[in-house]
C-alpha cells in the first residue's frame, strides 16, 4: 500500500492556524474564463471549467473543426486567446522545411543553422482562423543554435487585453497593441540556454513572460547570467532585477496574488523561489531539484506546486503559499513547516503538472499519466497512456471533468478526471505537436508544426 508523506501533528495545527484553504479542490478550477491570456491559461492553472470543448473530432474530415491556419514557419509557442483574437509567434527561415526531430533519445545535437530568420507575431480571428495581423519582430541568424527537437521560438506570448508579449530569447523581448503596432522593445543580451558543463550543446530558450497588472515578468535563467525581472508594461521600463545564482532553466514564472502579498514563483536548478512582485525581494528558496527544470509552478487550493524531472531527484512539492526563508527539506524528509508534501521520485521532466478536481496529473515526457491526491500527495494510480512509448513536450490541459494529453506524434487522449484511468477518445493531429493547447469558449486550439487548429462544434 502506498504509504503517505510524514506530517506531523504541529505541521497540521499550523496550518489551521494559517487558515489555509487546504479544502476540496474543486475550487480551484476556472470558472468560465473569458481568456486564455498566457501559457497554460489563466494564472497557469491549466484549467478552464464551463467552456465545454469537444471531447473527439476527426481533421482528416473536418469532424469538430472550426478553421485550419497554416503558420509558416518552425515554432513550439503555444497559443493565446483574448475575447475573439488570438495570438502566435513563429521563427521563419529560408528552409521550407525546417528539421525536427520528435520523440526519446538521449543524445543532445544541436542544428548548425546559419540561415536568417523572420521572428513573427500573428494576430488571428478566434473564430474564422483570418489573420487581422501579423508583424515581423526581428530579422537576423539566430545568436544562439537551437536542439534538433527545439525551435527558435519556444516562448509563448502573453497578453492583457491592451499589449501583447512576444519573447525570442537572444532576438528581444517586443510589446504591441492590439493592432499591431510595436509599442516598445528590449535587448535583454544573449541568452545561453544550452547545456551547462558543454557549452558547445545549445538546447534553446523558451522561458515565457507573463503580465500581472501594469508590469511584465521574465524569467531568464541562463549560464551567463541568470535573473528574474519586472519591466513596466507600457514603455518596457525595468523595475527591478533580481540576480539569480543558477545555471540555464526553461520554466515560466508564475504569479500569485494572495491576501498578505503578491509573489513571482520561479523554478530551478540550483534552487526554486519566490520574490516579491513589487520590489523582487526573495521571500524564500527551496533547494532539491532536477537539473533541467522545465515546468511551470503554479497554486492550485492554497498550495504551489514545483516539480522538476531530471537527474537524481525528480520531485514533487506542495509549499504553502506563505513560505518564508530557506525552506529546504532536511535528509530524508517530505514535509516541514512550509512543505506540506514530497514525492521524490516521478516529478515530470518536460510537460507541467496539473491540480483538477482534488488530483494532480503528471503526464511525463515518457507517456506514463500519474495521478495523486493533491491535499497529500498519495500515489491513486501510475499508468501508460499508450501500449508503446511515447514521447510528451505538451502539457496537459483540463475543461468540465476531462484532461487533454498530448503527444509529441500529434496524438490527443482525452481522459475523464477522477480517480480511474479511462481515456475517453484517441484524436490524431496527423502532425507533430510540442505545443500546448489552449481551451476558449467551446474550442480548443491546437498548434501542430505546420497549422493553429481550431477544434469545437460547428
Amino acid at each position: 500500500m502506498q504509504r503517505k508523506p510524514a506530517m506531523s501533528s504541529d505541521v497540521f495545527r499550523r496550518l489551521s492556524a494559517a487558515a489555509l484553504p487546504l479544502v476540496t479542490l474543486v475550487a480551484t478550477a476556472v470558472a468560465s474564463p473569458p481568456h486564455w491570456p498566457s501559457f497554460r491559461g489563466p494564472q497557469a492553472t491549466g484549467v478552464a471549467d464551463g467552456t465545454s470543448p469537444p471531447t473527439s473530432w476527426d481533421i482528416e474530415k473536418d469532424v469538430n473543426i472550426r478553421w485550419k491556419r497554416p503558420i509558416p514557419g518552425l515554432a513550439h509557442s503555444s497559443p493565446i486567446v483574448w475575447g475573439d483574437r488570438a495570438f502566435v509567434t513563429t521563427a521563419v527561415s529560408g528552409d521550407v522545411e525546417p528539421y525536427l526531430r520528435t520523440g526519446l533519445y538521449g543524445e543532445s545535437p544541436d542544428h548548425p543553422e546559419d540561415l536568417e530568420h523572420d521572428f513573427r507575431v500573428y494576430c488571428i480571428d478566434r473564430n474564422s482562423g483570418k489573420i487581422h495581423w501579423k508583424v515581423s519582430a526581428h530579422r537576423g541568424v539566430p545568436r544562439v543554435k537551437r536542439h534538433v527537437k527545439s525551435s527558435h521560438s519556444n516562448s509563448t506570448p502573453a497578453t492583457d487585453g491592451k499589449h501583447v508579449v512576444a519573447f525570442f530569447g537572444s532576438e528581444g523581448l517586443y510589446c504591441y497593441d492590439f493592432n499591431g503596432r510595436l509599442l516598445w522593445k528590449q535587448d535583454l543580451g544573449l541568452l545561453d540556454s544550452g547545456a551547462p558543463d558543454l557549452p558547445e550543446i545549445q538546447w534553446g530558450f523558451a522561458s515565457s513572460p507573463i503580465i500581472h497588472k501594469d508590469t511584465v515578468y521574465v524569467q531568464c535563467d541562463v549560464n551567463n547570467q541568470s535573473f528574474v525581472a519586472a519591466l513596466d508594461v507600457n514603455d518596457g521600463k525595468e523595475k527591478w532585477r533580481a540576480l539569480r545564482d543558477t545555471t540555464a532553466g526553461w520554466g515560466t514564472p508564475t504569479i500569485h496574488e494572495g491576501n498578505a502579498r503578491t509573489q513571482v514563483i520561479a523554478n530551478g536548478y540550483q534552487y526554486m523561489a519566490g520574490y516579491d512582485a513589487a520590489s523582487g525581494r526573495e521571500l524564500w528558496r527551496l533547494t532539491g531539484g532536477g537539473d533541467i527544470p522545465v515546468p511551470t509552478p503554479y497554486v492550485a487550493g492554497g498550495l504551489i506546486y514545483i516539480t522538476n524531472g531530471h537527474g537524481a531527484w525528480r520531485p514533487i512539492f506542495a509549499i504553502r503559499r506563505d513560505a518564508t526563508g530557506d525552506i529546504s527539506l532536511d535528509g530524508d524528509k517530505t514535509s516541514n513547516d512550509f512543505i506540506v508534501w514530497c514525492r521524490r521520485k516521478h516529478g515530470s521532466y518536460i510537460p507541467t503538472t496539473i491540480v483538477y478536481r482534488d488530483y494532480l496529473y503528471v503526464a511525463d515526457d515518457r507517456g506514463i499519466l500519474s495521478c495523486y491526491e493533491a491535499r497529500t500527495g498519495e500515489k491513486v494510480y501510475r499508468e501508460r497512456l499508450a501500449e508503446s512509448f511515447e514521447s510528451h513536450s505538451a502539457s496537459p490541459v483540463a475543461a468540465d471533468g476531462k484532461l487533454y494529453v498530448t503527444s509529441e506524434d500529434g496524438t490527443v487522449r482525452v481522459v475523464k478526471a477522477g480517480p480511474t484511468l479511462e481515456v475517453l477518445a484517441t484524436n490524431q493531429m496527423r502532425e507533430p505537436c510540442l505545443a500546448t493547447p489552449a481551451i476558449s469558449d467551446r474550442m480548443i486550439l491546437i498548434r501542430t508544426a505546420k497549422q493553429l487548429v481550431a477544434i469545437g462544434a460547428p
